[in-house]
C-alpha cells in the first residue's frame, strides 16, 4: 500500500493505543518495524482483554490536533544586516488535545475500562494515528490492523509516538452532543509518516 496521493478530506482518520499485557521498553523504539506489531490485533475498551500486540481504537473523534513535530525556529541577530536570521532550534514536545463526542461508557474508571483506567495511570502507551480518506475494508479485529489486511487496502499515512494520557475533561451540551477533551503528553520523538505496505 503506498502513501495518500490525491486531495482528499481525511474523515476516517484514526487514532489507536496499544494495551499490552506487560509494560514494553520504549528505549529503543524509533522505526516502522518495531512500532507495527503493536497494533496487530483490536479490542475494545469495554472487556477488551490486553494481550501480546493488542490496540484500542479511540472512538467518536471530532478533531485531531496537527500530527508530526513542531518546528521551533529562533531569530538570531546578524551584526551589518537590517533582518535576522531564522535557525531552528530544539523543538518542545507539544501536549495534542483530542476533541470527542463523549460516550460515558468508554471513559468509565471501572474495572473492564481500558482507556477510563489509561487517562491519568501516569503509564507511557504507544500510539498510532493514521490519516485515512477510505475506510480500509474488513471488521472486526483486523480492520484497523497494520497487517496486510486493515489498512492495508487503503492508502494511509501512519505516525508513531511514545506518550501518556493525562487527562479527560467533560463539556455537557444542552443543545448537542456533550463532548470531551482527551489531554496527550508526548514522551518521545512523533515517528512517521509511514505505511503499511512494509507489512
Amino acid at each position: 500500500m503506498t502513501q495518500i496521493a490525491s486531495i482528499g478530506a481525511g474523515m476516517y482518520s484514526d487514532l489507536s493505543v496499544a494495551m499490552l499485557s506487560s509494560t514494553p521498553t520504549f528505549t529503543t523504539l524509533d522505526t516502522f518495524a518495531e512500532f507495527l506489531p503493536y497494533f496487530a490485533t483490536q479490542i475494545e475498551s469495554v472487556g477488551g482483554t490486553k494481550s501480546t500486540n493488542t490496540f484500542v481504537r479511540i472512538k467518536n473523534v471530532r478533531d485531531f490536533p496537527a500530527m508530526g513535530t513542531p518546528p521551533n525556529i529562533v531569530n538570531v541577530p546578524t551584526y551589518g544586516q537590517s533582518t535576522s536570521q531564522q535557525i531552528q532550534g530544539q523543538s518542545n514536545a507539544p501536549t495534542m488535545e483530542i476533541s470527542m463526542n463523549f460516550v460515558a461508557t468508554d471513559w468509565a474508571k471501572v474495572t473492564g475500562c481500558l482507556l477510563g483506567l489509561a487517562v491519568g495511570d501516569g503509564l507511557q502507551y504507544v500510539f498510532r494515528f493514521t490519516l485515512l480518506n477510505a475506510v480500509p475494508t474488513g471488521s472486526g479485529v483486523t480492520q484497523y490492523a497494520s497487517i496486510t489486511t486493515g489498512l492495508g487496502t487503503v492508502p494511509n499515512s501512519q505516525y508513531f509516538w511514545v506518550g501518556k494520557m493525562e487527562a479527560l475533561m467533560v463539556k455537557p451540551n444542552l443543545a448537542d452532543a456533550n463532548t470531551s477533551t482527551l489531554t496527550l503528553t508526548l514522551q518521545s520523538p512523533v515517528y512517521g509518516a509511514y505505511t503499511s505496505d512494509a507489512a
